[in-house]
């Protein structure tokens, strides 16, 4: 695969494995409180068929050689030509294998981008995805680059106590004169983007695992000094993986070895390293008193979906980074089908889909739209997308809707028998599934190469004299910002036809329909599906389980959503019927609200909201779901366009006040019955219970207007959850009072040295919808507790300002726009990658009204013409401006 010189775009048709092929790589290194010396030695063989005049060429970044040499002797500079992108070697021997030996020097505590190794609160530590190898030394840095490492690290003792990389622990010893070392081999290839290297004064939580087959696997969660009880519950979520990796897909873990490190200064959520897994601290340290129940289930979540990457990412990688969602996507939903068995499937799957619409939708409707599988791209760092990640995901999940689980199971099987130890490609996942299932999915795959998310129209034709039911299914995909092919998709549509009893109907499709079990296979643009024998009219529910990625429109009455909601068996759709009729009310009411008068809102819709809530036939996790009214941006996307940030508040805010108002009493209610003097449990029911609780505080504090209720939970609460609960209630219903302001300062007082809780702090105040809110980030961004350097910190204010505070950064004077642009500009000197992540808060500029596009358009336009950006935040800006 090889650059361009046209832009510096990669494109997946210029793909060609290297010349030369990598066998073995040993490095060694020493490090120093002001540098670090690296020797790395690769085994390297010039493939059969290749010139023996063609050059080797290693990447490299921010590095410069100090020694390099070829068995042994040195290279003549003649044969070497450095310069910003690498290194180029001439005169190599012209077969066989020979060993490459290359030294460079690094400056650890001046990596302020956390790409490559760097050194952070005295911790040395890595990332090398997806480009940082070649900021520790020269190397074939591709992901189809696949070799064994042997590394060893020599540090001082009393500075870095513990030495880890990759693989299992083969020597150990000490140096002399306060130093010593670890030697570590990991004998399964890998590519360089999974090197991993950690070093410093680190507590270590043990525990071990014993596998399915009767291996002893000894597990470690490293943590910095004083922390290690926080990682108890990510231990307990590790062998709950462990455990479900080997029911659900047969997959045992390799190494001896399984180490975690948390750190603090980290630009992702975690990395899947083989056998060191590095994670943001955030997403491993945990109690009661700093941690929510969403930090529960997080944690839960990325702990399983960083070790089933050692299956799906590692021991079978991708071929090239355009094949990112097979080991992403694919990830995704293994760690979905986790959580969805280790809490409630129905909640996890709305939480899912909720998060698809709020990210990957305007993703896949604006300027940084791409398909699941790219064609090209300009910097690899900014494809880490909702698109690679959330609909990869739906992907895999079409799949195994369209063949059932069993033969699902069957093509996972082969796939991992099959390229164990490759670098695979998506051809090669699909004709697993393909030969499994003895199906043909070409028209399926289309889903990976075409962007932009499809309508799917259904109406439907009840005769009550035939007992027959006629739908009619119809698909569309607009023209998008990739240019990507439209095709008619293959689109499985599970459904279910609902009687008046809340059961489902027997559905008897005519002859020739392409329905099978539950599902409506769609392949043409547009079908007529008849259904014989029904003895009276069914509800149609449709798209059960959003079982694809589609923006539906049917022609559902009003009183057809309200009867779903009521009786669908399907928990899903039953709160999307209601979603969906609360969405239209929300729309009307922002509408209502622009026009200057007051909003109306559906008694029917406050009814039905308000009777969800004490639905005793549902769990608690779900009622609080269904009492969870779409945000803000949620009714921007369902506007589409012209949309008045202002009225949109206004207008939510009416509706949440009415269903307040109406189900005051019962919510009262209720809320006494789920009080609990229990100690804090993070099981799902528990958390359920907690998740309902605090909906309904919310509800009962906006309809009675004061503070009271909120600051009274404040006071008692025992766990973050709660508290946090409260204080969202307090800061964003009453802002500036004497009893939000109280609330925060005491929130402070009680956390300020812990930084994850902090984190909170920040992000708190930046979501609150008040009309001095910029002014108040502004001063925040000058408290002695933010720090731009560090990703957490800088996500928790600025990226939570941009992305989740509507009305404050699309303020119609555009100083919101400017803010974010200044701050983004900032952090782009210092991280880069943070820097872009932020920026793609401008994605829906466009859907705006004219004055905020104006404003978006002239903030995004200023940044642009800075001479000084990051090629990956010139390449989120340039898309944006199109």
């Amino acid at each position: 695969m090889q650059r361009s010189d046209n832009a510096q775009i990669t494109r997946l048709e210029d793909y060609t494995p290297t010349p030369f092929a990598a066998q073995r790589v040993e490095m060694v290194f020493r490090l120093f409180s002001d540098r670090t010396e690296v020797e790395t030695t690769t085994i390297l063989e010039r493939r059969a068929g290749i010139d023996a005049a063609e050059p080797l060429r290693l990447a490299g970044d921010e590095i410069a050689p100090v020694r390099v040499a070829v068995d042994g002797a040195a290279v003549r500079p003649e044969a070497m030509v450095v310069d910003e992108n690498g290194l180029t070697l001439s005169d190599l021997p012209a077969s066989g294998s020979f060993a490459l030996t290359i030294g460079t020097i690094l400056e650890p505590a001046r990596n302020t981008k956390l790409m490559g190794l760097y050194r952070s609160n005295g911790i040395w530590c890595t990332q090398c995805e997806a480009e940082g190898f070649r900021r520790i030394t020269y190397f074939l840095d591709r992901p189809d680059v696949l070799a064994t490492y042997l590394v060893r690290i020599e540090a001082d003792r009393d500075t870095a106590p513990v030495l880890l990389s990759n693989g299992n622990l083969v020597d150990s010893g000490d140096l002399g004169g306060g130093r010593h070392y670890a030697v570590w081999d990991d004998p399964f290839p890998k590519p360089s983007y999974l090197f991993a290297l950690v070093a410093g004064a680190l507590d270590e939580l043990a525990d071990s695992f014993t596998t399915a087959s009767g291996r002893h696997v000894k597990l470690g969660i490293f943590t910095e000094r004083g922390q290690s009880d926080g990682a108890i519950y990510a231990m307990d979520a590790l062998k709950r993986s462990m455990a479900w990796d080997e029911r659900r897909f047969g997959r045992e873990y390799d190494l001896d070895v399984f180490n975690i490190v948390a750190i603090s200064d980290f630009n992702m959520g975690a990395m899947e390293n083989k056998g060191l897994n590095v994670f943001n601290h955030k997403y491993v340290l945990l109690d009661p008193d700093t941690a929510t129940d969403g930090d529960y289930a997080g944690v839960e979540t990325v702990i399983a979906h960083e070790y089933f990457h050692n299956w799906t990412g590692n021991r079978i990688t991708c071929r090239d980074w355009f094949q990112l969602c097979l080991k992403e996507g694919l990830t995704v939903f293994r760690d979905q089908e986790f959580s969805a068995d280790e809490r409630s499937a129905p909640v996890k799957r709305i939480a899912s889909v909720r998060g698809l619409k709020a990210h990957q939708f305007p993703e896949d409707q604006g300027p940084l739209q791409h398909p699941v599988r790219p064609s090209q791209y300009r910097e690899i760092s900014n494809f880490y997308t909702a698109t690679i990640y959330d609909k990869g995901a739906e992907l895999v999940r079409m799949i195994e809707t369209i063949l059932g689980r069993e033969r699902f199971r069957a093509g996972m099987d082969l796939y991992f028998e099959r390229h164990d130890g490759d670098a695979a490609t998506i051809e090669d996942f699909i004709r697993c599934f393909e030969e499994a299932g003895d199906i043909d999915l070409s028209q399926f795959s289309r889903w990976y190469f075409q962007a932009g998310t499809p309508t799917l129209s259904v109406t439907q034709d009840y005769d009550a004299g035939a007992g027959r039911l006629t739908l009619r299914l119809a698909q569309a995909l607009a023209p998008g910002a990739a240019g990507t092919p439209i095709l008619p998709f293959h689109i499985p549509v599970r459904f279910g036809l609902v009687g008046s009893n809340g059961q489902d109907m027997e559905a008897r499709p005519a002859a020739g329909a392409p329905v099978e079990r539950d599902v409506i296979h769609l392949r043409e643009p547009e079908a007529e599906i008849v259904f014989e024998g029904l003895a009276e009219r069914p509800y149609v529910s449709v798209l059960r389980d959003f079982s694809a990625p589609v923006t539906l429109k049917d022609d559902q009455t009003p009183a057809d959503r309200l009867a779903l909601a009521r009786l669908d068996p399907n928990p899903f759709n039953r709160w999307r019927a209601l979603s969906d009729l609360v969405g239209a009310t929300l729309v009307r009411a922002a509408s209502d609200a622009r026009r200057g008068s007051e909003p109306e809102v559906d008694p029917a819709v406050v009814e039905a909201l308000v009777s969800s809530a004490d639905d005793e036939g549902l769990d608690a996790a779900l009622r609080a779901q269904m009492l969870s009214l779409p945000s803000e941006s949620d009714i921007a996307r369902l506007i589409g366009e012209d949309v008045d940030p202002v009225a949109i508040h206004r207008g939510r805010e009416a509706v949440f006040v009415a269903v307040g108002a109406k189900g005051a009493q019962r919510f009262a209610a209720l809320g006494d019955r789920l009080a609990t003097a229990a100690s804090f449990s993070p099981d799902a029911a528990s958390a359920g219970r907690r998740a309902l609780a605090n909906a309904l505080l919310d509800y009962r504090a906006a309809a009675a207007g004061e503070p009271d209720l909120a600051s009274r939970q404040y006071e008692r609460a025992t766990n973050m959850t709660d508290r946090l609960a409260a204080l969202a209630v307090l800061a964003h219903r009453f802002p500036g009072t004497p009893a939000s302001e109280a609330a925060l300062a005491a929130f402070y007082r009680r956390y300020e040295t812990n930084a994850l809780v902090i984190d909170k702090w920040f992000a708190l105040q930046a979501t609150t919808p008040r009309e001095d809110a910029l002014e108040v980030v502004k001063s925040l961004a000058d408290h002695p507790k933010f720090r731009l350097a560090n990703p957490n910190r800088a996500r928790s204010l600025v990226g939570s300002f941009a992305a989740g505070n509507q009305l404050a950064f699309n303020r119609a004077d555009g100083a919101g726009y400017r803010f974010v642009a200044e701050m983004i500009h900032s952090i782009d000197r210092l991280n880069p990658q943070i820097a872009a992540r932020i920026a793609t808060a401008f994605r829906s500029w466009r859907s705006f009204d004219a004055k905020r596009r104006g404003q978006a358009h002239e903030a995004l336009a200023e940044l642009a013409a800075r001479p000084d950006l990051s090629p990956d935040l010139r390449d989120i800006v340039d898309r944006s401006l199109g």
